[in-house]
């Protein structure tokens, strides 16, 4: 695995295509992403030709929740919701700020 790309990625079904799954796999990344009810008959009113089902960890996407709202909790300080700054170290610096004050709650 290159370093900076993730082991794994979760997210909801509006993230469900073709060509999302095709990137991830090209680049070796696991994904748990829901496949929409549309997407899942469509699949199967084609038969052989519409390839094989997706596959889903649901115990691995029910920790998408966790993260969501740890995101929307460091939101609450506006430097991290509005991204002010504009370097990295800055940012990086801003949220573990964020992180910080909310740890010490």
């Amino acid at each position: 695995m290159t370093a900076g790309w993730p082991d794994h990625l979760s997210g909801d079904k509006a993230y469900s295509s073709r060509r999302n799954r095709r990137y991830l796999r090209r680049h070796q990344i696991g994904h748990a992403i829901p496949e929409p009810d549309n997407q899942r008959a469509n699949r199967q009113r084609r038969g052989s030709a519409g390839g094989r089902p997706t596959g889903f960890d649901a115990a691995r996407y029910a920790r998408r929740n966790e993260v969501e709202r740890l995101v929307n909790k460091l939101k609450i300080n506006r430097a991290v919701a509005m991204r002010f700054d504009k370097r990295a170290y800055v940012v990086h610096g801003t949220v573990t700020l964020a992180a910080i004050r909310l740890w010490l709650r």
